[in-house]
């Protein structure tokens, strides 16, 4: 885990002593909140439906049990006790008062944390694998590469105003689990000859309005010259991308206007007049970050843990809540005698992605007892603690359950991705928690005694997709027709390797309709699938017809 230097430090004070100048003169009226508004999004402050909303970086999802300890703090003394936790691997607080805002900055500096560029036309926070480094799978750990990008991008002059917001995100297996296909660029850390890395470039991935794919940009690119293309790929974005109309203002608009090949020759031109001796400090850096960062000791700990409790085991071993936790909530860890604990945000009928500040307070302890003082937040809303002794296992879920956080559904319908929505969002037109949490009550029943593996369910507020409702297995929109909430289905999407948009089902339905037929949909596939089949495989397999039939009844 990356240890900030004086320069990162001193980065974030100085920041956070900017916006303190910044919200005092807002306050005393010497800024509208016209000119207010670009200076507060460059430091993650939103203005919500009924307060502001601040979303803190958490840099590739990777925090320490004292940086979580102190996210549950920001909760109980600035906001109303708990924090939302974000498809962008960050936490938002939806209750700050607005003088207050500059006191969580200063706070969160004093734990190397911040909220700089979590919004705004700029290069948001960096996300990947939430297994990097530990994936019994991974061919390189994207996190030293992930941290250069953080570093790179952050107040960098020249992309502080894009057309529109950049998402990046890296992953260094073959299984994609940071989704790198629906960002604006998505890079795949590689082996090359003699096991060098290497990274291949996707381009153009997203969602919102005009949901698109990535398409494969460059392949086999040498991570020392990995910077200056990537800062060509935004020279050429930030020249030509659109300004004129924010819905085409993203680079997947660009490249579809302009065509690959011609994009990868701008690009390509760009890179030749870039000074490549600027980025000679490149290999050095990647070493500096490697040595500043807080690595496991497996095998110190090991010595000192293995001696197995035979009580311990025994329990744990007559436990079915316990096996049927484990069975789905626990992944390979490279490290013999460890795996990944996967701790679900998603109790059934609670709002996904959310956690109480104890629940915060409480799984920071489990980290720094059980997890070598790590934890991950995911993409999809849950968090993670990466390095847990394969024996110690039963207890974490013990501590686990104490704190309501002992969901076995990592992976199963119920680990339901759901925007804010008409609950909190100005820009929402349709409520996405409550109907999260009925659908999460309607079909948990189902999970405990039927295989619902490969079936995933994303609920969307709004047209631009923050819960990324297109790329799941079963994707629902909400919308507002004639002051109505309606709610319009896809079938089919993906957010792995094998990215895909899904396909529109039929016909809106009513709120109160979503999770009887969500739970049709699930039960038709049940019925149909082949062995080793997702809903999406299914999907492809038996086409739209037989699905829409057993939905609409």
């Amino acid at each position: 885990m990356y240890q900030y230097d004086q320069l990162d430090q001193s980065i974030v004070e100085q920041r956070s002593a900017e916006f303190r100048a910044q919200v005092e003169r807002r306050l005393a009226g010497k800024l509208s909140e016209a000119e207010f508004k670009p200076l507060r999004l460059m430091n993650g402050l939103y203005l919500q439906l009924h307060a502001y909303m601040l979303r803190v970086a958490i840099p590739y999802g990777v925090l320490s049990a004292k940086q979580m300890t102190m996210l549950a703090d920001i909760a109980d003394k600035y906001d109303r006790g708990y924090g939302h936790f974000t498809t962008r691997q960050n936490i938002q607080y939806n209750w700050p008062k607005l003088v207050e805002t500059p006191d969580i900055l200063d706070d969160l500096a004093t734990v190397q944390m911040h909220a700089i560029q979590t919004s705004g036309n700029c290069i948001r926070n960096i996300t990947t694998d939430p297994f990097a480094g530990v994936a019994a799978d991974e061919e390189f750990d994207p996190r030293p590469l992930s941290e250069l990008l953080r570093q790179w991008s952050t107040l960098h002059p020249e992309f502080a105003y894009l057309p529109r917001k950049f998402k990046f995100a890296i992953t260094g297996s073959a299984v994609d689990r940071a989704a790198i296909k629906v960002h604006d660029i998505g890079l795949r850390l590689r082996a090359g000859p003699d096991n060098t890395p290497l990274t291949d470039i996707w381009v153009g991935g997203g969602q919102g309005r005009t949901p698109k794919v990535a398409q494969l940009f460059k392949q086999g690119v040498r991570v020392e010259v990995l910077l200056p293309y990537l800062e060509a790929i935004m020279r050429v974005y930030n020249r030509y991308g659109r300004r004129d109309n924010k819905y085409k203002a993203r680079i997947k608009i660009l490249l579809a206007e302009t065509g690959l090949e011609k994009l990868q020759e701008q690009v390509e031109a760009e890179f030749q007049s870039i000074d490549q001796a600027v980025f000679s400090y490149v290999p050095e850096e990647l070493k500096r970050i490697t040595e500043n960062s807080i690595k496991p000791n497996y095998a110190r700990y090991k010595q000192a843990h293995i001696e197995n409790d035979s009580e311990t085991t025994k329990r744990s071993d007559s436990s079915a809540e316990f096996t049927a936790w484990k069975h789905q909530n626990v992944k390979p860890h490279k490290e013999n005698g460890y795996v990944i604990a996967m701790v679900s945000l998603k109790p059934t009928g609670g709002i996904p992605g959310d956690a109480t500040s104890q629940q915060m307070r409480e799984i920071a302890s489990i980290a720094a007892r059980y997890s070598h003082d790590e934890l991950r937040v995911t993409h999809r809303q849950n968090l993670v603690l990466p390095h847990v002794l394969e024996n110690e296992l039963f207890e974490v879920w013990q501590a686990l359950v104490e704190i309501d956080l002992a969901e076995g559904n990592i992976d199963l319908p119920s680990d339901i991705i759901a925007c804010p929505g008409l609950d909190y969002c100005a820009l929402a037109t349709a409520r996405s928690i409550p109907i999260a949490q009925a659908v999460s009550a309607k079909i948990r029943a189902t999970e405990k005694k039927t295989d619902l593996g490969g079936v995933s369910v994303n609920i969307s507020g709004c047209i631009n997709a923050c819960a990324h409702h297109h790329v799941a297995n079963i994707g629902v929109l909400g919308l507002n027709k004639g002051g109505v909430e309606n709610y319009q289905l896809t079938l089919g999407g993906r957010n792995d390797q094998n990215a895909s948009i899904g396909e529109r089902l039929g016909p809106g339905v009513s709120g109160d309709e979503v999770p009887e037929v969500i739970e049709r949909i699930i039960e038709f596939y049940v019925d149909v699938r082949e062995s080793g089949e997702s809903l999406s495989d299914t999907y492809d397999r038996v086409g739209k017809d037989p699905f829409k039939e057993a939905a609409y009844v």
